[in-house]
């Protein structure tokens, strides 16, 4: 039998990047002049991986969400990987928002992921979904290479990341 060659695809975050990307925005925050005397604040849960934003009325909590954005990006975070959630109402005149970071494919995208690959025909290649990854196989490195650029060129939502590569 031939030697299988494989690589996994999973998404998810650098939580380190992302803790310096929230203490980057919290500081230009506090200093940026529009920002004096009201009470925005941005805050990193990590333990339930979301962070969750704080401002006066919508048009700072859209200020605060794009600075917080703004420092993701520089700092090499993909903001596909973030699940905006809805403004809400707080305490006084204050409005609140909640981001989940995404840190695993869910089976949605899994599942979205093998079918792009099965619509491709690509000879000898099988992907197989192992929980929050997904397996793909193939006797071919070049064919596995393939892969790899079919799935960059096409968007699942989440950044998707290759490892494992064996």
């Amino acid at each position: 039998m031939a030697q299988q060659s494989s690589f996994d695809v999973t998404t998810g975050v650098d939580l380190q990047e992302v803790d310096n990307a929230v203490n980057q925005a919290q500081k230009e925050i506090t200093q940026r002049y529009d920002f004096k005397g009201s009470p925005a604040k941005i805050e990193l849960q990590r333990a339930e991986n979301k962070i969750l934003l704080e401002a006066e009325g919508d048009y700072k909590m859209t200020a605060v969400l794009d600075v917080l954005q703004s420092k993701l990006i520089k700092r090499g975070v993909s903001v596909k990987n973030l699940d905006i959630g809805e403004i809400k109402q707080g305490g006084g005149e204050t409005v609140r928002r909640e981001i989940k970071l995404k840190m695993s494919l869910d089976g949605e995208t899994s599942k979205k992921v093998v079918a792009a690959i099965k619509e491709a025909k690509m000879k000898k290649v099988q992907a197989s979904i192992q929980g929050e990854q997904v397996r793909i196989t193939s006797p071919s490195k070049d064919e596995l290479q393939d892969v790899m650029t079919l799935l960059r060129s096409k968007d699942f939502g989440v950044e998707l990341k290759f490892g494992n590569y064996r």
